[in-house]
C-alpha cells in the first residue's frame, strides 16, 4: 500500500467518524433541548341535540376513472365539514402522481369535486431539490384553525428513502402555502413515512405518528410546533417488523399504539402503550388481530372503547372489518364487516359483476357503476385472474360524535362510510353483551 493510498483511506475514515460524532452530537442536543412533557388534548364532543339515523352511510370521494387512487385520509374543518386528501396517478410512484382532496358536506350529504393541491413538479420547484415521488398525505387542525398537511416526497430510491413535506392552509384548504422539507433525522434526513393520524397535545403542539423503512422498520412519534419544527422525538419500536403505527388516545395519559406487522412468522397487529402522554412507551406485543402485512386504523370513543379498521385476516386485503375493543385493546369484537370478497375474485366476469353491484350499494347515487366496475378490473386484474382490494384505511371522529372511515376501493377509487353516533350506541351496547374478539 503506498502513502497515497494510505492517506485517502486515513481521510474518508476520518470522514465518516465526523458524519457519525455529528449525527450523535445532534441527536445528544435535541435529547437537552427537549421541551416540557405536555398531556394528550381530549376531543370535545357537542351534545347529540337531534334523532339521528342509525345505519352507516357510504359513498365514494374520488371521481376519476381509470387512474390508480391510494391511501386516503381526513380531516375536520372548522364549520364542521370534512376534507379528504388522497394520493393519484397513472401507477403508485409515478411521475404524474399528485396530490388530491375533496370536501364532504355532512348537511349535504355529498362530497366535492376533486382537485389537485401538490404535484412532484411544483413540490421539486418549491423544495429546489429533486424530487421522484409522492405519497401518502395526512392533516391536522391546529388550535388556531390552520390546516397543516404533510405528505412523503422520495428523491433517491424507494419509499426506504422518504422524507417528509409539509403544506399549511388558513382557508379550510382552499389555497395552500409553499412546501418545505421537515428535518426530523441529523443524519441524511432520509427514511421517514407518515401514515397514522396526527393529534394535539394540550399545549397546542402536533404529534405525529412515523415510520421509518431503511435499515429497520419502526415507528416513532414526532412532536412538532406551530410553525413546523420538530421539538422531539420518541421510539415506539425497534428491529425490522412494524410499520405505520397509528394511537388510540382514551385519556390525557394513556394511548396504545397500534402497527402493521411486517415479519415473518404469525401475522398478528403489534401493540405498545404510554401512561405518560408518550414519554415512554412498553415493549411492543403481538394482539390478538390478524395482520396481512397491511395498514390499520383506529381512534378512541368518549368514555374509553376503541375502534379499529383494518384487514382482519393473515392473507390478503379482500376483506375489511370494523372492530372494537372495550378494554384498552386486550380483547377485540368484530361489530361490522365492511368487505368481504374473501374466496371470490379468481373470475373477471364475475369481479366485474361483483365491482359494479358493490358500487350501486353506495349512497353516491351513481346511475352507471360499469365504469366503476371496469376501472376496478384494469389495476386488480392480469392475465385472467382478479383480486378484490380494500386497504389503508384512515378513521376520524367528529365533533359531532360521528365517526368517519376512508379506505382504498381496489386501487381505483376513495370510498367513504359514516358511522352516527346512535349506530355506534347501539354496538357499544350489544359488544358489552358478546364474547371477545
Amino acid at each position: 500500500m503506498n502513502k497515497f493510498t494510505h492517506h485517502n483511506r486515513s481521510l474518508h475514515r476520518a470522514l465518516l467518524l465526523a458524519l457519525v460524532a455529528a449525527a450523535f452530537g445532534a441527536a445528544f442536543y435535541k435529547a437537552a433541548q427537549r421541551p416540557a412533557a405536555a398531556s394528550f388534548q381530549m376531543p370535545v364532543i357537542a351534545q347529540q341535540t337531534v334523532p339521528q339515523t342509525p345505519d352507516p352511510r357510504s359513498h365514494f370521494v374520488s371521481s376519476r376513472q381509470n387512474i390508480h387512487t391510494h391511501a386516503a385520509s381526513l380531516v375536520e374543518l372548522g364549520d364542521g365539514r370534512i376534507r379528504a386528501f388522497w394520493f393519484a396517478g397513472s401507477r403508485e410512484g409515478a411521475e404524474d402522481v399528485e396530490i388530491r382532496t375533496a370536501v364532504f358536506d355532512p348537511v349535504k350529504n355529498q362530497w366535492s369535486p376533486e382537485h389537485s393541491i401538490a404535484n412532484r413538479a411544483g413540490t421539486q420547484h418549491e423544495l429546489q431539490r429533486y424530487v421522484k415521488k409522492l405519497g401518502n398525505p395526512v392533516a391536522q387542525r391546529m388550535p388556531d384553525g390552520t390546516l397543516r398537511l404533510f405528505y412523503v416526497t422520495v428523491s433517491v430510491g424507494g419509499w426506504a428513502g422518504s422524507s417528509l413535506t409539509t403544506m399549511t392552509s388558513n382557508d379550510n384548504g382552499t389555497t395552500w402555502s409553499k412546501p418545505r422539507r421537515l428535518v426530523t433525522s441529523p443524519f441524511l434526513n432520509i427514511s421517514t413515512l407518515v401514515k397514522g393520524t396526527p393529534f394535539l397535545y394540550g399545549d397546542g403542539t402536533l404529534g405525529l405518528p412515523v415510520y421509518h423503512e431503511f435499515i429497520g422498520k419502526f415507528g416513532e412519534l414526532l412532536r412538532i410546533d406551530g410553525d413546523g419544527n420538530i421539538l422531539d422525538k420518541r421510539r415506539l419500536s425497534s428491529g425490522n417488523t412494524t410499520l405505520q403505527p397509528v394511537l388510540l388516545i382514551d385519556s390525557p395519559q394513556h394511548a396504545l399504539a397500534l402497527m402493521r406487522y411486517s415479519g415473518a412468522g404469525s401475522k398478528r397487529v403489534i401493540a405498545t402503550s404510554t401512561d405518560d402522554a408518550g414519554q415512554h412507551w412498553s415493549t411492543p406485543g403481538q394482539t390478538v388481530l390478524a395482520n396481512p402485512d397491511a395498514a390499520l386504523t383506529g381512534t378512541s370513543l368518549p368514555g374509553g372503547p376503541m375502534l379499529a379498521v383494518l384487514n382482519d385476516i393473515e392473507q390478503g386485503r379482500d376483506a375489511l372489518s370494523l372492530v372494537l375493543s372495550t378494554d384498552r385493546g386486550a380483547s377485540w369484537k368484530t361489530i361490522l364487516q365492511l368487505e368481504d370478497q374473501r374466496g371470490s375474485s379468481s373470475d373477471p366476469a364475475r369481479f366485474v359483476k361483483t365491482a359494479a353491484e358493490q358500487a350501486l350499494a353506495s349512497d353516491s347515487g351513481i346511475a352507471d357503476a360499469m365504469p366503476y366496475a371496469l376501472s376496478a378490473q384494469s389495476h386488480k386484474c392480469a392475465a385472467q385472474q382478479c383480486a378484490f382490494e380494500f386497504s389503508y384505511p384512515y378513521l376520524i371522529q367528529t365533533r359531532s360524535g360521528d365517526v368517519h372511515l376512508v379506505y382504498t376501493w381496489n386501487r381505483s377509487f376513495i370510498k367513504h362510510v359514516q358511522f352516527t353516533r346512535a349506530w355506534l350506541d347501539q354496538q357499544i351496547a350489544k359488544a358489552t353483551d358478546g364474547a371477545p374478539h
